[in-house]
Parts: structure tokens; C-alpha cells; sequence
């Protein structure tokens, strides 16, 4: 077996909204021992830790990071870890120190190892107030007002970077909101569109930190997950971008994604509380063009608004039920 077909996989940031199921996708998909998961203090789930190997790394210290690289004998690396966008702004020095530096460590290990590819997300945060916010284009101004969103336009420069320079694999995407069942919010602007949905069932009533009218785009996690891992799975021949696609699956208002829980749950109320997360999201585009992923790596969504929210009441409201929410 060459090393291009090799599938020993390592995923940081393992234990957050999107590693802890992509983590999951990935055992399935190469096999339980074959995909290393890891983070640096939040202790893993019992469905983590007794479905492969899991390690505590901090990719801000590198060292970590290559022990397991050559322990594992890791190929690939599907770099999650990261602060977002809210607490990012809170603690903007620790989100430097992690989405930059910390990305840095991982393309220098990948590259003087030879790795077969990475991973690196992206985020709608690289856009700014200048970014057409309707059908925002892939090619773009890219002037965020975040620092979260300064690390991520660094973070595309640099995957470019090590990919003409090294001829390093490297690929990500501009991730969107991400709705998930799995994992509780986890510091970013878009969390609102998760916590909404917890509150619904628990409590049947949710004060929203953004507008009612706020439109973002979102995507719903099984959509995340298959984007991701078809990308990583296409061919390089196939791709004119590497680290900057553009991808999203719905837009709605936070206004919107209330009536549609309404109509499960008719009893449930909203209110609308701005805080300093809306002069974030009042930064970031409505819509998004990703005909650059469609066309290039066949990209498509399964979810929309309608769909996402029924299975997300259905899904939560199981575990409400076993005590487990």
C-alpha cells in the first residue's frame, strides 16, 4: 500500500462541536484504530473514548503534537482545534496563540514529515463590512473586524503559502454556522442557532443575543460533515482552490428559525436581546455563492431549515427525556 492510500488519520480539537462528530464519521469510515482523537482539557465523551484512541495534546506546543504524529504514525491531520469568534473577542491574544500559531506548528510538522494531507477550516468570519453580504462571491474583500476573523484570513494565506511553496495538501472550507445535537455551543456568534433549540424543549423559551431579523448562513452538522470529508477525499486534480471554498447549505433570520420551532412546539416564546455578539454577526454575509465547491468537488446539501429543525427536536428531545440534556 503506497502512502498516498494510507488512512492514519489524527483530529485535534476532537472533543468540540464539529471533531467530536467528524471524529466519529471518520472511525466509521477508516476504522476505530485508524483515527487518533485528541484535545487539550475538555474531557472526551464515553462515546469518544471507547470507540478508538484518544490523547490530551496542545497544539500551541508542538512537541505534543509530533509525539503523537510519530507515535501514531499519523498521515493525516484534520486540524479542529480552534477559539472562535465570541470568545475570541474576549481573549483575542489566546485566539491568535491557537488558530495561528498553533495552525503554524501543524504545517511545519506536516511538512517536514511528509505528510499526505491537511485539514485546516476556514470560517464566514474571514468576510467583513466591505464583503457583498448578498451572494457573497468566492473571490472577494476579505477585511474582517474580528480577531477570530483575522486568524482565519491568515489561516487560508499560510495553507496557500505552504501549498506553492512545499507542495504541501492542504484544504479547508469557510465554514458557516454550524447546527449540531451532539455537543453544547462552544464560544462563537452563530451559537444562538444551537442554544435555541436546547432552551425550546427544556424551557420552552430562548432570549436571542442577535436581532430577530439577523440573517447568517448555517449549515446543519451531517452537511458538515460529508462537505468535509468529500473535499478531503477529492482528487487535488480536481481543485483550483485549496483553503478558502466558500460553503453553506440555508440562510435564515433568527426570527425564521424561531417560527419553524413554533410550529413543533407551539407554546415556545422568543425574545430578542442583542449583545455584543450583533455587531459581529452584522459584520458577516447573509448568503453565500459556493459554486466553487459545487463545481469543483460535486458539493451539495441534504438539510434545509424545515428538515434540520425537526430532526434537531426529535433528537434532543430524546435525550431530554432519558435525562441526558
Amino acid at each position: 500500500m503506497s502512502k498516498r492510500d494510507m488512512k492514519r488519520i489524527l483530529v485535534t480539537g476532537a472533543v468540540g462541536q464539529i471533531g467530536s462528530e467528524l471524529t466519529m464519521a471518520l472511525r466509521e469510515r477508516y476504522g476505530n484504530d485508524n483515527v487518533l482523537a485528541t484535545g487539550r482539557k475538555t474531557k472526551p465523551s464515553k462515546t469518544l473514548l471507547d470507540s478508538g484512541p484518544f490523547e490530551f495534546i496542545d497544539i500551541c506546543k508542538r512537541e505534543t503534537v509530533e509525539k503523537v504524529v510519530d507515535e501514531y504514525d499519523i498521515d493525516t491531520i484534520y486540524n479542529m482545534a480552534a477559539i472562535l469568534s465570541a470568545t475570541g473577542e474576549e481573549r483575542p491574544l489566546l485566539c491568535w496563540d491557537v488558530n495561528i500559531n498553533g495552525m503554524y506548528n501543524i504545517l511545519e510538522i506536516a511538512h517536514e514529515r511528509d505528510l499526505t494531507r491537511v485539514f485546516v477550516p476556514s470560517s464566514i468570519a474571514v468576510f467583513g463590512p466591505e464583503t457583498p453580504q448578498d451572494n457573497t462571491p468566492q473571490e472577494t474583500v476579505l477585511k474582517p473586524k474580528t480577531m477570530y476573523g483575522v486568524t482565519k484570513v491568515a489561516g487560508e494565506l499560510l495553507g496557500d503559502y505552504y501549498f506553492k511553496r512545499f507542495g504541501l495538501d492542504i484544504r479547508g472550507v469557510r465554514y458557516p454556522g454550524i447546527i449540531s445535537s451532539e455537543t453544547h455551543p462552544g464560544g462563537g456568534t452563530t451559537d444562538y442557532a444551537v442554544e435555541i433549540f436546547y432552551e425550546a424543549i427544556k424551557n420552552k423559551k430562548y432570549t436571542c443575543f442577535v436581532k430577530k431579523d439577523t440573517v447568517l448562513p448555517m449549515m446543519y452538522i451531517p452537511d458538515c460533515i460529508k462537505g468535509t470529508i468529500e473535499l478531503m477525499d477529492t482528487d487535488i486534480s480536481k481543485l483550483k482552490h485549496h483553503c478558502d471554498f466558500n460553503l453553506t447549505a440555508m440562510s435564515f433570520s433568527a426570527g425564521e428559525l424561531a417560527e419553524e420551532i413554533k410550529k413543533h412546539i407551539p407554546e415556545f416564546k422568543c425574545e430578542y436581546k442583542p449583545d455584543f455578539r450583533q455587531a459581529i454577526a452584522d459584520t458577516w454575509p447573509k448568503t453565500i455563492d459556493d459554486s466553487a465547491a459545487r463545481k469543483e468537488w460535486g458539493w451539495k446539501t441534504d438539510y434545509d431549515l424545515a428538515v434540520m429543525t425537526k430532526d434537531m427536536l426529535e433528537k434532543l428531545g430524546k435525550r431530554h427525556e432519558e435525562g441526558n440534556l
